[in-house]
């Protein structure tokens, strides 16, 4: 009968330590331009893929239903700056993932777009 370990002492265990790694390949250096126009690209994708020929616009469904859940409204803008936040939270847990910056970029933004609807 096998002796229970602790994750701690597994953890130099070939077959263990390479489940317990990011199985996403490792990123090349990131080119600040390169990662916009990826940005951009993400924006392009999301909205053939859920959204309308205008781009991403799933925020304003969002914060309707989360104000009809909670009674707590907040702007399009708040939204997508809280999207972008969680991306700079996630983009700080784990290896580097391009994708969380990305993403970032892409929130912030959607965020620019809607505080010029809201406020200008």
């Amino acid at each position: 009968m096998n002796n229970p370990r602790a994750i701690e002492d597994m953890i130099g265990d070939p077959p263990i330590n390479e489940a317990l790694l990011n199985d996403s390949p490792a990123e090349p250096k990131v080119n600040a331009s390169d990662c916009l126009k990826k940005a951009a690209g993400h924006l392009s994708d999301r909205a053939s893929t859920y959204d309308s020929l205008n781009g991403e616009r799933s925020m304003a469904r969002t914060i309707s239903t989360f104000y009809a859940l909670t009674d707590v409204f907040v702007t399009e803008e708040q939204g997508w700056m809280f999207m972008a936040l969680l991306k700079m939270v996630r983009s700080q847990q784990g290896d580097f993932k391009l994708d969380n910056y990305e993403d970032g970029a892409a929130y912030f933004a959607l965020a620019a777009e809607a505080a010029s609807e809201e406020r200008c």
